[in-house]
């Protein structure tokens, strides 16, 4: 009996261990049994909490990044859209400067936020499913056999974070697309006012173009969303675990909001093309418009380089580098700040 009680103890989910030895000879099946559940109890609740802050967090910080960057955002997208509806010409002459005035005195100042409530109805959850999945996506590919011996291989470990977020982005992708569509036809309008808002919107292109018209554009985001995430997530946990373990008394907010910055960077010069591609394919027939883009992601990309050149790819990148660096780096800081409040953890200022 000595030696039974010696030995007592319980493995938990998690890997913990209830050491159930006792002075007095054991304890009781019930004993043991309660406290087992009391623990699967407790480590149930601590999942629940992990997944609400994750969730919560990563919804909320797309929110308030996305509508921080509206103005930058519709100028984005207005540049990405010229080439449909420009000549060379006019092209060459587009600038920051004059799109802006032009929404000014045309549209009014509103206006920069043109389709933002439909970007906060798409970001909540696109943001909340990416920051979650990322994290679930990393643990599954740290458990993979030979990938968790080499966690602390720094190769190894780019390598699933890479993945984590390529995962991650082509998930939420394909969960909130329709939402993503009609964005960009919202803030795409200008003078002729054709979806009066986002329900307006969605039944519209569903009536006019059936189900396939709400995923217009679909294989060049996935294309594209899946290396940017994964971009974006590898660079920004690389460069904070490096600042941290150089620089470990930082702000956690400040390193945060520099991290995600140059990860944006990162991420949208590597991806942009493919971003201003699906563009283009998700305007195909808004509004009636007849457009030329019928030879699908490959032929669209010619086209833009035979009429508009190299550059064409890139039309709208600086407005888009005004967008992400503060973007992404507020996305990320509000995403670490939630988080910690959430989990009472207070952060090291």
């Amino acid at each position: 009996m000595q030696m039974e009680a010696a030995r007592v103890g319980v493995v938990v989910e998690g890997g913990g261990q209830i050491n159930l030895n006792s002075g007095h000879g054991g304890v009781a099946d019930g004993g043991v049994r309660k406290l087992v559940q009391q623990q699967q109890q407790s480590l149930h609740q601590h999942s629940q909490i992990g997944t609400v802050s994750h969730l919560l967090a990563g919804g909320v910080a797309g929110a308030v990044s996305k509508t921080c960057t509206a103005p930058f955002a519709r100028i984005t997208i207005l540049f990405q859209l010229q080439g449909m509806r420009s000549d060379v010409a006019t092209l060459n002459k587009a600038s920051i400067w004059h799109e802006a005035s032009r929404i000014v005195s045309q549209e009014g100042y509103r206006a920069f936020w043109k389709g933002n409530l439909v970007t906060i109805a798409h970001r909540l959850p696109y943001s909340s499913i990416s920051f979650y999945t990322y994290e679930r996506y990393k643990k599954l590919l740290q458990s993979v056999p030979g990938l968790e011996s080499h966690r602390q291989n720094v190769s190894a470990d780019v390598c699933v974070k890479l993945a984590g977020g390529g995962l991650a982005g082509i998930t939420a992708a394909s969960v909130t697309y329709p939402l993503d569509l009609v964005r960009t036809r919202l803030a795409a309008q200008t003078n002729v006012i054709y979806y009066r808002g986002m329900c307006h919107a969605l039944r519209t292109i569903f009536r006019e173009e059936a189900i396939g018209g709400l995923y217009k554009g679909l294989g060049a985001t996935l294309l594209g969303v899946g290396p940017s995430l994964a971009i974006s997530f590898a660079v920004y946990e690389t460069l904070r675990s490096s600042w941290q373990s150089l620089r470990a008394h930082d702000s956690t907010i400040a390193v945060s909001l520099v991290c995600g910055s140059l990860s944006g960077i990162a991420s949208s010069t590597a991806t942009f093309p493919l971003d201003l591609v699906r563009r283009r394919m998700q305007l195909e027939g808004a509004g009636g418009t007849a457009l030329v883009y019928k030879t699908g992601l490959f032929g669209t990309f010619r086209q833009i380089l035979r009429t508009e050149g190299l550059s064409g790819l890139y039309r709208g990148i600086l407005p888009e580098y005004y967008k992400v660096v503060p973007g992404v780096g507020i996305a990320f800081m509000t995403y670490e700040t939630i988080k910690m409040l959430l989990s009472e953890t207070p952060p090291s200022d």
